[in-house]
């Protein structure tokens, strides 16, 4: 579904990423790891088109989508998570979602698709009329989530969406990711906690300054005494 083919991007004259290459199937969960400043969120911001690949490609579902604008990616089926969740503060919950549906696949079924994340978060209904900022840490990855959800993402993207929250609100956010794989929706998850990462996904990448230090199937990189040692202090 998702090929990332020896990409080179960065920040003016600052390479980031150095020759990256990874893969992402049809239904998969693929975790990507990583210390800070590894590059990871930058890949993210490269094949979601915030920012311009220097050389390489990247393709979904057989198309070139290395120099498409942003906007034109979520009518593919990519949805994207940042850091941060990127909740509008200011936004009612309810119109936060109903931005999710903006692109006209969705917002023929939006009705239908408020109705499904409501089923998957019901704090959400309870709490739609409410501003995005004034939510909880862990209620506002919900939204973020839910607000992805709307518009039906073949691939969905999500960057550190255990940070900053408590361990009880990791654990839900985590198998709410399982449940969303389940149903068929790829997932490139971005993720500095390797224990939650490895466990919802199938395989993984390490990235160690801007390049690919390890891949292999998720139980093998856990039980890599390297990644132990880097990543969990064994």
């Amino acid at each position: 579904m998702l090929e990332i083919n020896n990409i080179v991007t960065g920040y003016g004259d600052m390479k980031v990423l150095d020759g990256i290459t990874l893969s992402v199937a049809e239904g998969e969960t693929v975790a990507l790891v990583g210390s800070n400043g590894a590059g990871k969120t930058t890949l993210l911001r490269a094949i979601s088109g915030l920012i311009p690949v220097w050389s390489g490609n990247i393709t979904f579902n057989g198309q070139d989508t290395t120099k498409l604008p942003a906007h034109e990616l979520p009518a593919l089926g990519i949805a994207h998570i940042p850091q941060g969740r990127g909740v509008l503060a200011q936004v009612s919950v309810y119109d936060n979602l109903l931005l999710g549906a903006y692109i006209p696949s969705a917002k023929s079924r939006r009705e239908e698709s408020l109705k499904e994340v409501f089923k998957i978060f019901p704090i959400l209904e309870e709490k739609k009329t409410h501003l995005g900022g004034s939510l909880s840490g862990g209620q506002q990855q919900m939204l973020a989530i839910g607000r992805a959800l709307m518009s039906h993402p073949k691939l969905m993207i999500l960057d550190e969406p255990s940070l900053g929250l408590a361990p009880i609100v990791v654990d839900s956010v985590f198998k709410i990711i399982k449940d969303i794989s389940a149903q068929g929706v790829s997932i490139l998850l971005i993720e500095q906690n390797l224990v939650e990462a490895l466990a919802v996904s199938s395989r993984g990448y390490v990235l160690e300054t801007g390049r690919i230090a390890l891949q292999g199937k998720s139980a093998d990189l856990f039980n890599n005494d390297a990644v132990r040692a880097a990543y969990l202090g064994l």
